[in-house]
Protein backbone atom coordinates (compact mmCIF):
# COMPACT_ATOMS: atom_id res chain seq x y z
CA UNK A 1 0.00 0.00 0.00
CA UNK A 2 1.30 3.45 -0.94
CA UNK A 3 1.55 5.83 2.00
CA UNK A 4 -0.13 9.21 1.56
CA UNK A 5 2.41 12.06 1.77
CA UNK A 6 2.37 15.82 1.72
CA UNK A 7 2.34 16.70 -2.00
CA UNK A 8 5.18 19.25 -1.80
CA UNK A 9 7.79 16.49 -1.44
CA UNK A 10 6.64 14.16 -4.20
CA UNK A 11 8.86 13.34 -7.16
CA UNK A 12 12.34 13.76 -5.71
CA UNK A 13 13.89 11.01 -3.56
CA UNK A 14 15.94 13.52 -1.52
CA UNK A 15 12.83 15.57 -0.79
CA UNK A 16 10.72 12.52 0.02
CA UNK A 17 13.36 11.10 2.36
CA UNK A 18 13.62 14.45 4.16
CA UNK A 19 9.82 14.56 4.48
CA UNK A 20 9.59 10.95 5.64
CA UNK A 21 12.38 11.08 8.22
CA UNK A 22 13.04 14.63 9.39
CA UNK A 23 10.48 17.32 8.56
CA UNK A 24 8.28 18.06 11.53
CA UNK A 25 10.13 15.80 13.96
CA UNK A 26 10.72 17.72 17.22
CA UNK A 27 14.41 18.62 17.49
CA UNK A 28 15.96 19.46 20.84
CA UNK A 29 19.64 18.91 20.01
CA UNK A 30 21.46 22.26 19.94
CA UNK A 31 23.71 21.46 16.98
CA UNK A 32 20.83 20.09 14.91
CA UNK A 33 18.74 23.19 15.67
CA UNK A 34 21.65 25.36 14.57
CA UNK A 35 22.07 23.29 11.40
CA UNK A 36 18.44 23.81 10.42
CA UNK A 37 18.57 27.51 11.28
CA UNK A 38 21.67 27.91 9.11
CA UNK A 39 20.21 25.96 6.21
CA UNK A 40 16.97 27.94 6.44
CA UNK A 41 18.87 31.24 6.24
CA UNK A 42 20.62 30.03 3.08
CA UNK A 43 17.26 28.92 1.69
CA UNK A 44 15.79 32.43 1.89
CA UNK A 45 14.59 33.30 -1.60
CA UNK A 46 15.40 29.85 -2.98
CA UNK A 47 13.71 26.46 -2.96
CA UNK A 48 14.32 24.10 -0.05
CA UNK A 49 15.28 21.29 -2.43
CA UNK A 50 18.20 23.43 -3.65
CA UNK A 51 19.52 23.56 -0.09
CA UNK A 52 18.84 19.88 0.59
CA UNK A 53 20.86 18.86 -2.46
CA UNK A 54 23.80 20.87 -1.12
CA UNK A 55 23.36 19.84 2.52
CA UNK A 56 26.40 17.54 2.65
CA UNK A 57 28.55 20.29 1.11
CA UNK A 58 27.22 22.78 3.66
CA UNK A 59 28.03 20.38 6.47
CA UNK A 60 31.59 19.92 5.22
CA UNK A 61 32.10 23.64 4.57
CA UNK A 62 30.69 24.67 7.95
CA UNK A 63 32.49 22.14 10.17
CA UNK A 64 29.43 19.88 10.56
CA UNK A 65 27.53 22.94 11.85
CA UNK A 66 29.70 23.23 14.95
CA UNK A 67 28.50 26.68 15.99
CA UNK A 68 31.45 27.19 18.36
CA UNK A 69 33.88 26.81 15.45
CA UNK A 70 31.71 28.87 13.10
CA UNK A 71 31.51 31.69 15.66
CA UNK A 72 35.31 31.93 15.42
CA UNK A 73 35.56 32.06 11.62
CA UNK A 74 37.86 34.81 10.43
CA UNK A 75 37.87 36.79 7.18
CA UNK A 76 40.08 34.17 5.46
CA UNK A 77 37.57 31.41 6.22
CA UNK A 78 34.70 33.62 5.03
CA UNK A 79 36.58 34.30 1.78
CA UNK A 80 37.13 30.55 1.33
CA UNK A 81 33.41 29.94 1.78
CA UNK A 82 32.57 32.59 -0.81
CA UNK A 83 34.38 30.58 -3.48
CA UNK A 84 33.15 27.14 -2.37
CA UNK A 85 31.09 25.90 -5.31
CA UNK A 86 29.42 23.23 -3.18
CA UNK A 87 27.37 25.76 -1.22
CA UNK A 88 25.23 28.80 -1.94
CA UNK A 89 27.88 31.49 -2.26
CA UNK A 90 25.95 34.51 -1.07
CA UNK A 91 28.30 36.77 0.87
CA UNK A 92 25.57 38.20 3.11
CA UNK A 93 24.25 34.74 3.99
CA UNK A 94 27.74 33.41 4.72
CA UNK A 95 28.46 36.37 6.98
CA UNK A 96 25.03 35.90 8.60
CA UNK A 97 25.88 32.26 9.37
CA UNK A 98 28.99 33.37 11.27
CA UNK A 99 27.08 36.16 12.98
CA UNK A 100 24.25 33.78 13.89
CA UNK A 101 26.70 31.27 15.40
CA UNK A 102 27.97 34.05 17.64
CA UNK A 103 24.40 35.06 18.57
CA UNK A 104 23.51 31.39 19.15
CA UNK A 105 26.34 31.05 21.69
CA UNK A 106 25.21 34.28 23.39
CA UNK A 107 21.66 32.90 23.71
CA UNK A 108 23.10 29.76 25.31
CA UNK A 109 25.08 31.87 27.76
CA UNK A 110 22.09 34.10 28.51
CA UNK A 111 19.36 31.43 28.75
CA UNK A 112 21.35 28.24 29.43
CA UNK A 113 20.24 26.54 26.21
CA UNK A 114 19.11 27.63 22.78
CA UNK A 115 16.81 24.62 22.64
CA UNK A 116 15.02 25.66 25.83
CA UNK A 117 14.91 29.26 24.61
CA UNK A 118 13.25 28.40 21.27
CA UNK A 119 10.95 25.70 22.67
CA UNK A 120 9.68 28.14 25.33
CA UNK A 121 7.85 29.95 22.53
CA UNK A 122 5.56 26.90 22.21
CA UNK A 123 5.62 26.01 25.92
CA UNK A 124 7.82 23.00 25.18
CA UNK A 125 5.18 21.24 23.06
CA UNK A 126 4.74 21.32 19.27
CA UNK A 127 1.77 23.13 17.80
CA UNK A 128 -0.22 20.58 15.82
CA UNK A 129 -2.20 22.07 12.97
CA UNK A 130 -4.93 20.25 11.05
CA UNK A 131 -4.42 21.34 7.47
CA UNK A 132 -6.07 19.34 4.70
CA UNK A 133 -4.40 21.16 1.80
CA UNK A 134 -1.02 22.80 1.27
CA UNK A 135 -2.96 25.92 0.27
CA UNK A 136 -4.06 26.25 3.90
CA UNK A 137 -0.49 26.36 5.25
CA UNK A 138 0.55 29.98 5.81
CA UNK A 139 3.99 31.31 4.82
CA UNK A 140 4.35 32.51 8.42
CA UNK A 141 2.31 33.05 11.55
CA UNK A 142 2.13 35.73 14.26
CA UNK A 143 4.26 33.44 16.45
CA UNK A 144 6.91 33.19 13.72
CA UNK A 145 6.87 37.00 13.55
CA UNK A 146 7.33 37.20 17.32
CA UNK A 147 10.27 34.75 17.27
CA UNK A 148 11.79 36.59 14.31
CA UNK A 149 11.64 39.92 16.14
CA UNK A 150 13.10 38.36 19.28
CA UNK A 151 15.99 36.71 17.40
CA UNK A 152 16.76 39.94 15.55
CA UNK A 153 16.92 41.76 18.90
CA UNK A 154 19.36 39.06 20.03
CA UNK A 155 21.57 39.85 17.01
CA UNK A 156 20.52 37.22 14.44
CA UNK A 157 20.36 38.01 10.72
CA UNK A 158 18.33 36.52 7.83
CA UNK A 159 15.67 35.34 10.28
CA UNK A 160 12.52 36.92 8.89
CA UNK A 161 9.11 35.44 9.75
CA UNK A 162 8.99 33.20 6.65
CA UNK A 163 12.45 31.77 7.41
CA UNK A 164 11.43 31.31 11.04
CA UNK A 165 8.21 29.55 10.16
CA UNK A 166 10.10 27.17 7.85
CA UNK A 167 12.49 26.56 10.76
CA UNK A 168 9.56 25.86 13.08
CA UNK A 169 8.19 23.33 10.58
CA UNK A 170 11.56 21.67 10.02
CA UNK A 171 12.37 21.29 13.73
CA UNK A 172 8.92 20.22 14.83
CA UNK A 173 7.93 23.33 16.76
CA UNK A 174 4.89 23.07 14.53
CA UNK A 175 3.44 20.01 12.82
CA UNK A 176 2.27 21.09 9.38
CA UNK A 177 2.03 17.64 7.82
CA UNK A 178 -1.37 17.41 6.18
CA UNK A 179 -3.86 15.40 8.22
CA UNK A 180 -3.99 12.64 5.58
CA UNK A 181 -0.18 12.34 5.45
CA UNK A 182 1.18 9.21 7.13
CA UNK A 183 3.68 11.37 9.07
CA UNK A 184 1.01 13.57 10.65
CA UNK A 185 0.31 11.16 13.51
CA UNK A 186 3.88 9.86 13.68
CA UNK A 187 5.38 13.24 14.58
CA UNK A 188 2.60 14.27 16.95
CA UNK A 189 3.86 14.09 20.53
Amino acid sequence: MIKQKCPWCLGDPIYENYHDTEWGVPVFDEQKIFEFLTLETFQAGLSWITVLKKRTHFSDAFDQFDYHKIAEYDSKKIEDLKVNTGIIRNRLKIEAAVNNAQAFVKIQEKYGSFSNFIWDFVNGKPITNSFKSVNEIPPFTPLAQKISITLKKEGFKFVGPTVLYAHMQATGLVNDHLVDCFRYREVTL
